[in-house]
């Protein structure tokens, strides 16, 4: 893996009624929902991270501390951007900020490991068959 700090993307939607806080449960309000402000900008550090990783790599989402400031309405179009803010080892962090037409939405931070993806998938698939415990 050779993510570089510094290194920024986007990902961008237009608001549909899909993506509302009453559509997605996260409330009643037809609004972006928070949990879709925080997928566009889970998308935005996929993008970012991609470019440096090794061929099999892929990373998952570990950890999101975000803020959601402002209300965007249906039709109007909304993105994230994510900025490498460091690399360690297998752990990559991000800046994380999302827009509408208007102005600043939210933002925070975002961490991500590197996996190899058919290992990660493999071990996934074996907690159906009794594998890969996890305690509460």
């Amino acid at each position: 893996m050779n993510v570089k700090i510094g290194t920024k993307a986007e990902a961008a939607a237009l608001v549909t009624e899909r993506d509302t806080a009453a559509a997605m449960g996260s409330g009643t309000l037809d609004v972006l929902a928070t949990p879709r402000m925080a997928a566009l900008m889970e998308q935005a550090a996929v993008l970012a991270a991609a470019e440096g990783l090794d061929e099999g790599e892929t990373t998952v989402g570990t950890a999101l501390n975000i803020t959601h400031e402002a209300p965007t309405p249906v039709g109007m179009k909304v993105r994230a951007e994510a900025v490498v803010t460091a690399a360690e080892g297998r752990k990559l962090c991000f800046e994380v900020t999302a827009w509408d037409e208007r102005g600043r939405i939210g933002g925070g931070t975002h961490e991500r490991f590197a996996v190899n993806g058919e290992r990660f998938a493999a071990k996934c698939r074996a907690k159906l068959n009794g594998g890969e415990r996890t305690e509460n």
